[in-house]
């Protein structure tokens, strides 16, 4: 289904780092002599190709997606790659150009209820059932939307009553016949099911995603603090109060309930926020997110109030073992990353915790230590120390810790 979208997707990799005279034949053509395709089959692959996660667009320039990289090695990539397309299947197949968008809308909004039909038959199923299931959701659609016909609008008007919410009157209900079969054909052209003599059956891989989207939906009712509908940093705000388990049962469950693409770059951006606490949880949370992460949180690693989480999070993902995926960060990005974590633990924790901290720097006294921690440059330097030095039991350590506070603060040696 997508072998020629990854063979042009590689094609385009190679290319886009070469010199091209700008009089010469079209990258079209070049593809299709390179990989002995038709210019067409060159065109539509390359809509798969971003479809599927394989190409990403940034302004004019193409670039590799992360799932062209791990196409060969990660299984699960493939099978994010195909749902893509899946669920991409009205833009692989153009609507008919006569029929008003909003019906288009409706039959794509109805068909994940075909879908379960069709699995739930666990076979073919005739067009004819499936046109009644179709009228129905639609209907049910309108109704949810409080639609009401223009006439018995004006009817209320003239009676002096308040006008009923209403929108603009939909065509003639018998566009649907020509919008399910739309839609059929959309869903064949991606593989998600088979089209014979007036009925539709689900291919294999068609009922594993139906299966998928089933599941992710169960997933997502089953966050019992209640989640799945807040922000990322209200999420996350509400998980610092959970232990590890819980709370990866409500990052799983909120990320079920959004596109992976767009919840990876709104729990980055609150990384990029001034609480400490919430970057180090939204790390947590695209632990959980795994493979479909990896691009953007590699581009955060040249951030650098990201990149010792960015680091830790790409030498696990990359098999390191937790314990030891500290050694990638270099005494620089470590001595950051203690200040920062400083900092979550003196806004939220407990004094106590802020003392324990202290133990887990690398470096193995405290004199060295605060000559590291005011080279490395983090913003919240002094609060941190000013707070370990309140906290610390002994009188002669904590004089030391002010002494440094105040040094940072001032610009001292």
């Amino acid at each position: 289904m997508l072998a020629d979208a990854v063979r042009i997707a590689r094609w385009a990799a190679v290319e886009r780092d070469r010199d091209h005279d700008p009089h010469a034949t079209s990258a079209t053509e070049r593809a299709a002599a390179a990989l002995g395709l038709t210019p067409a089959q060159v065109r539509a692959g390359w809509d798969r190709a971003r479809l599927a996660g394989l190409v990403e667009l940034h302004g004019d320039t193409a670039r590799p997606g992360w799932r062209l990289r791990a196409w060969d090695r990660d299984d699960s990539a493939v099978l994010r790659g195909w749902v893509a397309l899946f669920d991409a299947w009205s833009l692989v197949h153009a609507a008919p150009g006569d029929v008003a968008p909003a019906s288009v809308a409706e039959v794509v909004e109805a068909v994940p209820q075909v879908l379960s039909l069709l699995q739930l038959s666990a076979g073919p199923v005739l067009v004819p059932a499936l046109l009644d299931l179709l009228r129905q959701r639609v209907a049910e659609l309108r109704e949810e939307r409080c639609e009401v016909p223009a006439r018995h609008r004006g009817e209320s008007a003239a009676n002096g009553q308040a006008p009923e919410p209403w929108t603009e009157p939909h065509p003639d209900p018998d566009s649907l016949p020509r919008l399910l079969d739309w839609a059929l054909e959309g869903l064949a052209a991606v593989g998600a099911l088979t089209l014979g003599d007036g009925q539709a059956t689900l291919t294999p891989l068609g009922n594993w995603a139906v299966w998928v989207k089933l599941e992710q939906i169960c997933v997502a009712a089953q966050s019992p603090a209640g989640h799945i509908e807040q922000s990322a940093e209200d999420m996350l705000r509400g998980c610092a109060r959970l232990t590890p388990g819980p709370a990866r049962v409500e990052y799983r469950a909120w990320l079920a309930a959004r596109p992976v693409g767009s919840a990876v770059t709104e729990l980055l951006a609150v990384a990029r926020g001034e609480d400490a606490l919430l970057r180090g949880l939204a790390f947590e949370a695209l632990r959980v997110v795994g493979a479909p992460a990896e691009a953007e949180v590699r581009a955060a690693a040249e951030e650098v109030c990201l990149r010792p989480y960015a680091l830790l999070w790409l030498a696990e993902y990359e098999g390191a073992d937790p314990d030891d995926a500290p050694d990638v960060l270099t005494r620089e990005e470590a001595t950051w990353l203690w200040v920062d974590t400083a900092a979550a633990v003196a806004d939220h924790g407990e004094s106590t915790l802020l003392v324990r901290h202290l133990e887990s720097a690398v470096q193995g006294t405290v004199p060295a230590l605060l000559d590291e921690v005011r080279a490395v440059g983090h913003p919240r330097t002094v609060q941190v120390l000013v707070a370990l030095a309140a906290a610390h039991p002994d009188p002669a350590l904590a004089k030391a810790v002010r002494r440094a506070a105040f040094q940072v603060h001032t610009g001292g040696a």
